[in-house]
């Protein structure tokens, strides 16, 4: 009978560590897109289709700090200082200073095709070490952050969804044919790379999100282009990081499955996400650097992997508080001696004033006071 509890104790054991394993392996692969007129990122291998590497969550954000033209955490291990190397070029005088992070939820490795057709880039696999990873990064005043999927708000309703959708279809060489019986009911049509039609009905909840997702992330992208040129004409020499998670594939995903609708699904994001970092290269001139994060982990879709953290404005702050609460003592008394040197000042000089002026009006009439008031004697 006492062996009994000592079973259980076992296989608690045993199952806590196998579902340690399976989330140290992780679904996860990120993409480091290279610049098309600049290179930032090594060499990729010929073997596009292949993850030759693993590295961690924390390496990743890691990579965006140093892109970003910033000091990697004091943390880094020497092991994933040499991960990083593999990726980035040596030269530390040449960092884009911009980077477009964005996190995928719900696609996983496998569902990822082959060769996705968005330019240079290297591909790696992510061991999620930890459910979170900031972004570290200085001071407010040296990188602008810019968050994505912010903009679908009160300033984009039915008519400005419908106008977006039928601009990106245009682009895309598909079509939108809105309902003019009801709103937000259309229906997009898109005839995709592998051969396929993707049809999405608006009076459909999931593929209303994923459309909206796809707008959201569209209008974005423009507004950080938009901000980049008010930061050029202004001269503000900043770092730039535009972030965001993007959840249509999982809303499609959840409705449908892994396959079919959500692999076309897929298919349209990724030629989306091309002709907008195309576009982000136009208007940062190159300097740019994409990194895509596919987690096919369940997270809630108010919580990314991928954050961020400014490290030294809070820190900077407290030593201000701490050297104000100490030397609060010595301002007063540095005050309050100025001041008496002050007073102490005005009443010696009053003092000798009132004394010049007596000894000048009660003057005797000699022959030296006389000299000097300039009258001459015979």
């Amino acid at each position: 009978m006492a062996s009994h509890p000592s079973n259980k104790l076992h296989l608690l054991i045993f199952m806590s560590l196998l579902c340690l394993q399976v989330r140290a392996e992780g679904s996860g692969s990120i993409f480091f897109l290279d610049s098309s007129s600049q290179r930032f990122l090594r060499t990729p291998s010929s073997d596009l289709a292949s993850e030759t590497g693993s590295m961690l969550l924390s390496d990743v954000t890691a990579a965006v700090s140093v892109l970003l033209g910033f000091a990697p955490p004091a943390s880094l291990s020497a092991e994933s200082s040499s991960k990083l190397n593999e990726i980035l070029l040596p030269n530390p005088f040449n960092r884009p200073r911009a980077v477009l992070m964005l996190e995928v939820s719900g696609t996983k490795a496998d569902q990822l095709p082959g060769d996705v057709k968005v330019g240079s880039y290297i591909r790696r696999k992510v061991l999620l070490d930890s459910s979170k990873a900031d972004v570290q990064l200085p001071d407010e005043d040296e990188v602008s952050v810019i968050s994505l999927g912010e903009s679908l708000g009160s300033e984009c309703n039915a008519a400005c969804i419908d106008k977006e959708l039928h601009d990106l279809a245009s682009r895309l060489g598909g079509s939108y044919v809105s309902s003019d019986l009801e709103t937000m009911s259309g229906e997009l049509t898109v005839n995709l790379a592998s051969g396929t039609q993707l049809i999405l009905h608006m009076s459909k909840k999931a593929d209303r999100e994923f459309i909206v997702s796809l707008v959201s992330l569209v209008r974005d992208i423009k507004r950080a282009m938009e901000m980049h040129e008010h930061f050029a004409r202004s001269m503000q020499n900043q770092a730039e990081l535009i972030k965001g998670c993007f959840t249509g594939i999982k809303a499609l995903q959840e409705q449908y499955g892994p396959d079919g609708v959500s692999q076309q699904g897929l298919e349209l994001f990724l030629t989306t996400l091309r002709l907008l970092f195309d576009s982000l290269q136009g208007a940062y001139q190159g300097q740019i650097v994409g990194v895509l994060f596919f987690n096919g982990e369940p997270y809630p879709e108010s919580e990314a992997m991928l954050n961020v953290k400014f490290t030294s404005r809070s820190s900077s702050r407290l030593l201000e508080e701490k050297a104000s609460s100490t030397n609060s003592t010595t301002v007063v008394e540095i005050l309050l001696v100025r001041r008496t040197l002050a007073w102490i000042t005005g009443i010696i000089l009053l003092i000798s004033t009132l004394l010049g002026i007596y000894f000048l009006l009660n003057m005797p009439l000699t022959r030296d006071t006389l000299l000097y008031s300039n009258v001459k004697l015979d």
